[in-house]
C-alpha cells in the first residue's frame, strides 16, 4: 500500500497536525472522532495505527467504508457514532480530534473532552484542533462551538502539553480564524 490513499480518492490530505503527531506518537490503538470521509483515519492506518472512525453522518461512514473494502484494509473499522454522547466503549492509546468540537452540541463538549480523557490509556495521547472565539479574533464562522482563550489548556490540566497553541489559521474553504491546537500526553501513573 504504497499510494497515498488520500490522493487517490479525491481526499483533503491528513491534517498536518495528525502528520506531526505521527513523529511523535507510536503506532497503536486510535481513535478519529469526527472523521468525515477519513482524510486522517486513512493516513493513520497507512501508518500502521489500528483506527477506529467515528462520525455522526452516515454517509460519511459508507464512503470511508467502501474505501476500506475496496482497499482491503484490515486496520480501519468505521462506525456511525454521536460524539455528543460522550460514551466511548474502549480505551485508545490516542485520540485524534481535529476541527469537530465546533460542530458539537455546546453543554456536551465538557462531557465529550472527560470521555476522551477517561478512555486514553496511561501514556497516550490526546490531539485536538477546534476554533476560537475572542475578542482579538472574532470566530467569523457561527459554530455551535468554540473555545475561549485558555480554556483547552485548562481541560488537560495535570497531562503533559507536548504541544499547545492559540494561533491564527485558515480552514480548507480559506476562512481565516483562531484555534486552539494541543496534542497533550496522559500521566502514566
Amino acid at each position: 500500500m504504497s499510494a497515498d490513499l488520500n490522493s487517490v480518492y479525491g481526499l483533503n490530505p491528513a491534517h498536518s497536525e495528525v502528520v506531526e503527531a505521527c513523529s511523535i506518537v507510536a503506532p497503536g490503538d486510535v481513535l478519529d472522532m469526527g472523521c468525515s470521509g477519513g482524510r486522517n483515519a486513512l493516513y493513520l492506518a497507512q501508518h500502521g495505527f489500528r483506527v477506529t472512525a467515528v462520525d455522526h453522518n452516515p454517509d460519511a461512514i459508507a464512503m470511508l467504508q467502501s474505501i476500506v473494502d475496496r482497499e482491503g484494509l484490515d486496520n480501519i473499522q468505521a462506525r456511525r457514532y454521536d460524539i455528543n454522547e460522550a460514551s466511548l466503549d474502549a480505551d485508545y492509546d490516542f485520540i485524534v480530534c481535529t476541527v469537530t468540537l465546533m460542530f458539537l452540541q455546546p453543554g456536551n463538549v465538557d462531557a465529550v473532552l472527560a470521555d476522551m480523557q477517561q478512555r486514553t490509556r496511561a501514556g497516550g495521547y490526546n490531539l485536538i484542533v477546534c476554533a476560537m472565539d475572542t475578542d482579538e479574533h472574532p470566530c467569523p464562522i457561527g459554530f455551535p462551538f468554540t473555545l475561549n482563550t485558555g480554556e483547552l489548556s485548562q481541560a488537560y490540566e495535570g497531562w503533559a502539553l507536548v504541544k499547545y497553541n492559540e494561533d491564527v489559521g485558515t480552514m480548507h474553504n480559506g476562512a481565516r480564524l483562531q484555534f486552539a491546537t494541543m496534542l497533550a500526553r496522559k500521566p502514566v501513573d
